[in-house]
């Protein structure tokens, strides 16, 4: 059995279920994810990217919070300020 390749498959796997985990959250909390938006996640190919992408769509409370920190592509786990509540209002 090659079990590098499981792992990589493995790896693979858990990034597709954090990509439909983050589209659902953004789902679930803005409502329709723009078709632009949505291939923008299907590209993340960095799974702490997408596990902190998770992370600022549940704690931010708005749209436009969000799309910057798409567009900045950090992995930095640590989300602090006003702006990570998710019942602030920017």
């Amino acid at each position: 059995m090659d079990w590098d390749a499981i792992q990589k498959e493995w790896q693979a796997n858990a990034i597709d279920t954090d990509k439909e985990d983050l589209l659902g959250l953004l789902r679930l909390r803005f409502g329709d994810v723009p078709h632009v938006v949505e291939e923008m996640i299907r590209q993340i190919k960095d799974g702490n990217a997408l596990e902190r992408l998770i992370l600022v769509a549940a704690n931010v409370s708005t749209w436009a919070t969000f799309m910057e920190e798409l567009k900045e592509n950090g992995t930095a786990f640590r989300i602090v300020g006003e702006r990570y509540h998710p019942i602030w209002k920017d």
